[in-house]
């Protein structure tokens, strides 16, 4: 049996265990609940949760800010489709006011600002309309000669294609002439109601020009007032930077318009000296379809050359349709390498590419239109871009 004091340092040493493991351990580095890695304010997780990764953190910050902008830009885009009309009379009203407002200030300085805009708007409208009537003349005195002309290319053609290298069966030919008879009389009443519904986009068109000339009057008379007027309704810390990026982008919308539209008046008077000089008939309607289609870079002045071959191999045989296509071809050469160059580098800064994807999304999202407006409009943002980014002015054209 023990004694007394070895019982009594028995009690002591665990009086002494149970003191130690009842003090409280001193926190350290690293110690205590939500320590680890990923844990603690900020961390985006709780004790237990599994650890995620900073390139997962990061995408999905990404993702749903990316998300929020395009249903932004979605639904900016669908309320512009439902008043398509409206957007294209203001656009209209922008390049009539790009072109006509040097005129305008010229005559502001002998007359009155509200004469001198009905002056430059009236006479712009003579010289149209006058352009106009000039092909419309043409095309009456020259059709008698051309239902000719067609109807001996078009047996010419046919005899084209009979001998070699095509060696096209003439009956395959008679049974094409012959299906597309039967189809158009199978089709009268619906080619009926297509020509009602042209009918019907007439008037969209003509209200949207009166909606164009409208819009340009006043852009014309006080444009300067009205933008002074819409930066004064944003916020205070907006109001430099939106006027800064405006400048800019009316300075670049300006020198694109007044660059296309030379560029086009180039090449239709190209295109009209050469088929006089060939003897293509509808020159002139030819050369003013050439006009129109270069507001459409890279393939609208291609596709109006292409239809100038058709009709000078329709009239005059394959050896005219010939140089026709060598004159696309040249004209081509010309457009890109001397007039864009030299005509509109200072006004848009675009690598080719961006130009070539701005072209055909735009006709993919609006059709023509979409096409007409795609560059002018990506040429815009990126010198409102660049005049709001002063560090990046110099990094080189947009694009790759």
């Amino acid at each position: 049996m023990p004694n007394q004091s070895e019982q009594r340092r028995s009690r002591i040493r665990a009086a002494l265990r149970a003191t130690r493991g009842a003090a409280p351990k001193a926190p350290g580095p690293g110690s205590g609940p939500g320590s680890g890695p990923g844990s603690g304010p900020g961390s985006g997780r709780t004790e237990g949760e599994p650890p995620v990764s900073p390139a997962l953190r990061v995408a999905a910050a990404y993702s749903w800010r990316l998300l929020v902008v395009g249903t932004v830009v979605y639904g900016v885009f669908s309320v512009l489709g439902q008043f398509h009309e409206i957007a294209v009379a203001v656009f209209l009203g922008l390049v009539v006011t790009a072109l006509l407002r040097p005129a305008a200030g010229l005559l502001a300085r002998r007359l009155p600002r509200p004469l001198a805009v009905a002056v430059a708007l009236i006479g712009s409208i003579a010289v149209v309309l006058g352009i106009l009537a000039l092909v419309g003349e043409t095309v009456a005195g020259e059709r008698a000669v051309l239902q000719q002309e067609f109807g001996d290319g078009i047996e010419r053609i046919e005899r084209w294609l009979e001998q070699p290298p095509f060696r096209v069966n003439p009956e395959a030919l008679t049974d094409l002439q012959s299906r597309i008879g039967r189809f158009l009389s199978s089709h009268q009443s619906t080619l009926i109601s297509t020509a009602l519904s042209g009918a019907g986009r007439l008037v969209e068109v003509v209200t949207t020009m009166a909606l164009a000339l409208f819009c340009s009057v006043f852009f014309l008379h006080s444009g300067d007032r009205q933008w002074g007027w819409f930066c004064a309704q944003l916020p205070h810390s907006a109001q430099d930077r939106v006027a800064l990026a405006g400048r800019a982008a009316w300075r670049t919308f300006t020198g694109y318009t007044r660059g296309i539209v030379l560029v086009a008046a180039t090449n239709a008077v190209l295109v009209g000296l050469a088929l006089f000089a060939l003897g293509v008939p509808l020159a002139v309607p030819l050369a003013l379809l050439e006009f129109f289609a270069a507001f459409v870079p890279l393939i609208g002045s291609p596709i109006a050359l292409a239809i100038a071959a058709v009709v000078a191999l329709a009239s005059k045989g394959p050896v005219v349709a010939a140089v026709v296509i060598a004159l696309i071809v040249v004209i081509g050469q010309i457009e890109g390498h001397l007039l864009h160059p030299i005509v509109m580098s200072w006004a848009v800064r675009l690598h080719p590419l961006v130009v070539a994807l701005s072209v055909v999304g735009g006709a993919i999202a609006a059709g023509v239109i979409g096409a007409v407006v795609a560059v002018p409009l990506v040429s815009v943002l990126w010198s409102a871009h660049q005049a709001l980014h002063p560090g990046r002015a110099d990094a080189g054209p947009a694009g790759p």
